[in-house]
């Protein structure tokens, strides 16, 4: 597959690629805030409404999931969240006009920062097949149509997708509208990222989140940081790392790519930093391993930390399980299989394990570098091996950080979407709602992709996102997309996943986050769950984008009406009115978690989810924390390898959140004007007799027949291992087998994926 010129429907730009040589944060941070502002010709208005940016009475942030203090900076928003506010409020509409210039044929050549830039989406539309463009359609013709579909439908055949953005009052409607429908076909955005956590913690530590809180990094004499770019997709942490360092917290590193956000730090909220020199030194060791390498990098810690004896006897002798085999397994590995497995050297990893055997109590943190990998829920054991060994469990200062992306797809998990009803609590929701919820597993993401290749799948339902452009094997997505029967999107932009559609398709335009919800009952406030296990309130502030914008619980209760039944034990009316009822309801259906749910959501901080780790309580089939033993080291034994071939890991750019794209400058890359790039060692350029911006064609290799080629790229020099490139996501995603996930969680497998350069035919 060739890759569509990303500059249409936008004007040319400038390609420019040099060196970033500064901290990161900084006054270019705030240059890119007001840029930002201005750009959605919100300078004003916008200003104010960032004030209330993941304050206490004000709304959660609409991008990332870092936690919303209780005592918050005066300017609690990174550079990131302002861009996602000022994108949610910009002036700009594509409006029913805007679709009557252009047909769907013609959008699908323009790129996807072109698409999202025409504005908030104001009408109701439905496809017209004869002039190929969306057309205005009441709300009440499009539900109605929207639940004859359905009800035509085997159940089985229709999936209910959802983003990680709702509120946790939408998503309970959301998973209880597919349950009252007849299937469990709810896959969500942690099917892409985190899935591998929520499968490896529950059997090592006897939870499916993570364990540490804001407080804990007040309390870390040490930290560990895997496979994340905390600057690019988690800015606001930069806070609590920063103020770790002052204090002296040494923070380890492991990435294969040098990024400045991990290396120095300028806080545009200090005075001294932004008006000197001064810095902060974020990584004390900064170890880059070659891509895939996390599992082997693990083992060689462990295995230091087990031979020095480093550990806490009385811990592991009380509290786990399953030392004895996984200290011998780690004993009886060779420091030669584990650097070449990882491409470090014995000394690098015990130049970390040194430090991390000082620690009285350690933070690992990890993100999706280590999640999106065919090893990806061992990966996430091992650094619960890692963690338990030292007894760094339990107690302040001590757990274990996965950092979630969207900022409430943690939550939509605790409230029941998931294509696994028993970690929905059926049971429950059967008694309260009278029905037989279904009992057979769903689909998955990936298993949502495989049925709509094999035609198994007929309908897609998405609560907002932008799944087509997020889901990996784009050569054979795409037309499998194009045959759904009914394709419906819940959205408040324009994006890819709307303009290629099946032979129904809907296009709802919701209220955002940001926004002021008007319903019958007044005012309402919705809520979520953070990084950290913190349910917060988040109440809108400005005004809508439009007077036909409906809230998504009010989009969900009426497809819910226009397809099921009547039950008078679901008002959905009532719970539109009043979402105070939607989260009694939520009450009762999860009353450990969210007992006195109305009266503890508007604290400062929000509260937190009970995690018996935290308390050292162990709900695994063990009664303890366990011990995981690996049984390989080989990033990927199912993939062919062949000479010449170099690991591809997929990156976000600094201008991107998700499938988001702001624009076409990742700053601390030095990439600007393209994202047609191809990330090298100067070393495998020379070898293959590459200039750097020579145009290059990247090519998957594998054995099943397909054939997956992304043209046009530029390749460029970076400071990234030998036999390792990267790229963007998702314009790289033709690239990953739809097959080519991690074992156990089905998470694509986008960090680690073999392939071949050559010259480019463009």
């Amino acid at each position: 597959m060739s890759e569509r010129p990303e500059a249409r429907g936008e004007p040319s730009r400038q390609v420019k690629i040099e060196p970033f040589k500064r901290a990161s944060g900084g006054w270019t941070s705030v240059k890119e805030v007001a840029h930002a502002l201005v750009q959605a010709h919100i300078p004003l208005a916008g200003s104010q409404v960032l004030m209330k940016q993941n304050k206490v009475d004000g709304f959660a942030c609409v991008s990332c999931s870092w936690a919303k203090p209780a005592k918050p900076h005066p300017f609690e928003f990174c550079e990131h969240g302002a861009k996602a506010t000022a994108w949610e409020l910009t002036k700009d509409r594509a409006a029913p006009e805007f679709f009557e210039q252009h047909s769907l044929s013609e959008l699908e050549q323009w790129s996807d920062h072109a698409l999202e830039v025409t504005g908030r989406l104001t009408t109701p539309l439905r496809w017209d097949k004869v002039s190929d463009r969306y057309l205005p359609v009441s709300w009440q013709a499009a539900l109605d149509e929207i639940g004859h579909e359905l009800r035509q439908l085997d159940p089985a055949a229709s999936v209910f997708y959802a983003s990680g953005r709702a509120s946790l009052e939408a998503s309970y409607m959301w998973q209880l509208l597919a349950r009252l429908y007849g299937n469990n076909n709810l896959p969500d955005s942690s099917n892409m990222c985190h899935e591998s956590t929520s499968t490896g913690l529950p059997e090592s530590l006897g939870v499916p989140v993570g364990t540490v809180t804001l407080d804990d990094f007040e309390h870390t004499d040490g930290i560990i940081y895997l496979g994340h770019n905390v600057g690019t997709n988690a800015p606001r942490m930069l806070h609590s790392l920063e103020d770790a360092r002052r204090r002296g917290v040494e923070l380890i590193t492991f990435n294969p790519l040098r990024e400045p956000g991990l290396l120095q730090f300028a806080n545009p909220q200090s005075p001294l930093e932004m008006l000197t020199p001064k810095e902060v030194q974020i990584s004390t060791q900064y170890h880059q391993l070659r891509a895939g390498g996390d599992l082997a990098a693990l083992s060689g810690l462990c295995k230091w930390l087990i031979e020095a004896d480093a550990l806490d006897h009385a811990f592991i002798r009380e509290h786990t399980h399953g030392f004895d085999t996984f200290a011998q397994r780690m004993r009886a590995l060779s420091w030669e299989e584990i650097e070449a497995g990882c491409g470090l050297l014995r000394g690098d990893l015990a130049a970390a394990a040194q430090v991390l055997a000082r620690c009285k109590r350690l933070i690992a943190i990890y993100g999706m570098g280590l999640t999106q990998q065919r090893n990806g829920v061992l990966n996430v054991q091992m650094v619960a091996n890692l963690l338990l060994l030292g007894g760094h469990m339990g107690v302040p200062g001590t757990g274990i950080l996965p950092v979630r992306g969207h900022s409430n797809v943690q939550g939509q998990r605790t409230v029941g979407i998931t294509e696994k009803p028993e970690k929905a609590n059926v049971e429950r929701q059967a008694a309260l709602y009278g029905f037989e919820p279904p009992r057979r597993k769903g689909l998955n993401v990936v298993e949502a992709a495989q049925g709509m290749v094999d035609g198994s799948v007929k309908a897609m339902v998405c609560l907002g996102g932008n799944l087509l452009r997020a889901l990996p094997d784009t050569t054979r997505i795409e037309p499998a997309w194009r045959r759904l029967r009914l394709s419906v999107q819940v959205a408040t932009k324009l994006n890819r996943s709307h303009v290629l559609h099946g032979e129904v398709a809907f296009l709802l335009p919701c209220l955002g986050r940001i926004e002021i919800d008007r319903q019958a009952g007044g005012e309402q406030v919705v809520t979520m769950e953070d990084s950290t296990g913190c349910i917060h309130a988040s109440r809108g502030q400005a005004e809508p984008a439009g007077e036909q914008l409906l809230s998504e619980p009010a989009i969900i209760a009426g497809i819910a009406k226009a397809t099921l039944p009547p039950r008078d034990s679901v008002p959905w009316g009532e719970w539109v009115a009043d979402y105070s009822r939607i989260r009694r309801q939520i009450e009762l259906t999860f009353p450990e978690i969210f007992h006195d749910f109305e009266q503890r959501m508007h604290q400062p901080g929000g509260f937190h989810r009970p995690l018996g780790a935290r308390h050292r309580e162990w709900k695994t089939a063990t009664g303890k924390a366990n011990f995981i033993t690996p049984d390989t080291l080989d990033e990927d034994p199912d993939m062919p390898t062949a000479a010449g071939t170099l690991r591809l890991t997929t990156v976000r750019s600094f201008d991107q959140f998700n499938t988001t794209v702001y624009g076409y400058h990742d700053r601390y890359r030095g990439i600007h004007g393209t994202r047609m790039v191809l990330l090298m060692n100067t070393q495998d350029m020379d070898e293959r007799g590459l200039e750097e911006g020579a145009l290059v064609a990247a090519e998957t290799v594998a054995d099943d027949g397909v054939q997956r080629v992304v043209d046009g790229l530029r390749a460029t020099k970076h400071d990234i291992p030998r036999g390792c490139v990267a790229g963007y996501y998702p314009e790289l995603n033709p690239l990953v087998p739809l097959w080519h996930y991690a074992k156990g969680s089905m998470v694509p497998g986008y960090k680690c994926v073999p392939i071949r350069v050559t010259s480019s035919s463009a």
